[in-house]
């Protein structure tokens, strides 16, 4: 791999970048994965999980990318032949349903405008003997956050009997997602976003309905059964230097803590969007539904992003491209998981610059500017916050 590949500055959804002692982590000797040692870990790691995911149910650790957790989840929590309803609102929502029609599941679909948050009255309307509800969360494809909490109180008031099961890749830890508060039945992540990870660990959390499924007979499941896992061990050999990683980012996520992540990934979206705007990036999502993840970024008239991704490249800077009838529209600028205020300001100058050079023109620092003055006015709301907290006690 070229040197220069390697020093790039990452924003993009995924993969993100990795704190160093996470990556040092995976530099410890190897070790047997079935001596108690690592039993040992794999107990503790799965406390630590439902903690994070506030459930009382259980979590699983996967050798795989987030997609062989989705597929995970449908072939354990549901039969070939089982109705389900997909919220489809973008590329990820579209290809989850795929997936469910693929393993034999009959998908109804609701569709959404691509850029907009689906409307959980909707989901209520079209809800009528469905086993489950597909939603994502954060759909990377649009920058847009769905109201989950909303769409499963809707779903629980439709269709009691029906299974949530929430897509949050490219959201939680970032986003809030309380799963026995809010009613949802099981979600799935990725490593390599908000976990801080590299690629290759997904995450499937289980809520009480949802385990009690999952650990029933039935269904055609080998791979992706979890029901080894939720006994305590791991079927075949797991990604043991990524576990060692995975302790090390659950150390940073619990020191941080749950409302601090929260601020700082919804103030990177700020940062983000403020500066943007003021090149001439428009947001493809409006700002009540925008991710604190990724913002899709529509470049103005007789510009391509992908002249603009390639402008960027040229700095070192790398953005993330459209997908789907976006592809030809939008770049997107991830900001989620190790990143702080400096990055997102940089990110907004490496894509004015981008943007000027895709011109034929010149910087001239507004985007940058309107950046800063957003970060400055978060330190400042935090400020105030901190004072009234203390105050209060």
């Amino acid at each position: 791999m070229e040197p220069e590949a390697l020093d790039a500055h990452l924003f993009l959804p995924g993969p993100t970048p990795v704190p160093a002692d996470v990556a040092l982590a995976q530099a410890l000797p190897m070790t047997d994965h079935r001596a108690p040692a690592f039993d040992s870990l794999l107990t503790v790691t799965a406390g630590r999980l439902a903690r994070l995911f506030q459930t009382s149910g259980a979590t699983v650790v996967l050798p795989s990318s987030g997609t062989g957790a989705l597929e995970a989840a449908l072939v354990n929590l549901f039969r070939p032949g089982d109705r389900v309803l997909a919220v489809v609102a973008g590329a990820f929502g579209a290809r989850w349903a795929d997936q469910a029609e693929a393993m034999g599941l009959a998908v109804d679909r609701l569709e959404v405008e691509w850029g907009r948050a689906v409307d959980p009255e909707a989901v209520k309307a079209h809800l009528d003997g469905h086993r489950g509800v597909l939603v994502t969360q954060n759909e990377t494809s649009t920058g847009v956050l769905q109201d989950v909490r909303a769409v499963a109180a809707c779903a629980r008031d439709r269709a009691p009997e029906a299974l949530v099961v929430v897509d949050a890749i490219s959201g939680f830890p970032a986003v809030p997602l309380p799963m026995d508060a809010w009613g949802v039945d099981a979600a799935v992540c990725g490593s390599q976003k908000a976990f801080m990870l590299p690629p290759g660990l997904s995450f499937v959390a289980l809520g009480p309905r949802a385990l009690e499924t999952a650990r029933a007979p039935g269904g055609r499941r080998y791979y992706f059964d979890l029901r080894p896992y939720l006994d305590g061990g791991v079927p075949y050999t797991p990604a043991v230097s990524l576990y060692y990683a995975l302790e090390r980012a659950l150390d940073r996520l619990e020191r941080e803590g749950e409302a601090a992540r929260h601020r700082r990934h919804r103030t990177l979206m700020r940062i983000v969007r403020a500066g943007a705007r003021a090149v001439g990036l428009e947001p493809l999502s409006p700002d009540a539904e925008a991710s604190p993840t990724v913002t899709a970024l529509i470049p103005p008239d007789g510009v391509s992003p992908q002249a603009v991704r390639a402008a960027g490249a040229e700095t070192g800077a790398r953005f993330g491209g459209g997908l789907g009838p976006l592809a030809e529209r939008v770049l997107r600028i991830g900001h989620v998981g190790h990143l702080d205020p400096l990055d997102a300001v940089a990110a907004v100058a490496a894509a004015e610059m981008a943007l000027a050079r895709a011109r034929g023109g010149r910087a001239d620092g507004r985007g940058a500017a309107a950046a800063v003055a957003v970060w400055q006015a978060a330190e400042e709301e935090a400020r105030r916050a901190d004072a009234r907290a203390e105050a209060a006690v």
